[in-house]
């Protein structure tokens, strides 16, 4: 089901985004905007069979990046966040793809300010903003 889409997921094996998150797929919608998937499984769970909290961080924070890939800006892998906020709107369901419309709302030399929201079918789940500071590149 992903073909044409990038896979996405730390080169580093044994990293928390590998074993925690998982690999995640995205794509480029135009120079601002990406679309990140993930498939969701019973170990992104809270006692109660939802997605957990922390899951819907973690794959927040992670989307920034996927989606900074996906609309040509491989290079910010290795920046970092400065910032994370979530506003949790309902519940996700274990075995269902989670998607992240992710957007780049600003970007100055050294940060990019934006936002996301991730849904499952066609229920929100969650809503987030992030601040993004650049990896340097060179000139």
């Amino acid at each position: 089901p992903w073909a044409g889409w990038l896979r996405w997921s730390d080169p580093v094996p044994e990293t928390f985004l590998n074993t925690s998150v998982g690999p995640s797929y995205s794509r480029g919608e135009d120079a601002r905007r990406a679309t990140v998937m993930l498939e969701t499984r019973q170990s992104h769970a809270n006692r109660n069979g939802a997605l957990h909290g922390g899951l819907l961080a973690a794959f927040a924070d992670h989307a920034y990046f996927a989606a900074l890939a996906a609309i040509g800006r491989p290079e910010q892998a290795a920046a970092v966040t400065v910032d994370l906020f979530m506003q949790y709107c309902g519940s996700g369901k274990v075995g269902h793809p989670l998607r992240a419309d992710v957007e780049v709302l600003q970007e100055t030399g050294r940060l990019f300010f934006m936002r996301l929201t991730l849904h499952q079918d066609d229920a929100l789940v969650a809503s987030s903003t992030a601040t993004v500071r650049k990896v340097r590149t060179p000139k």
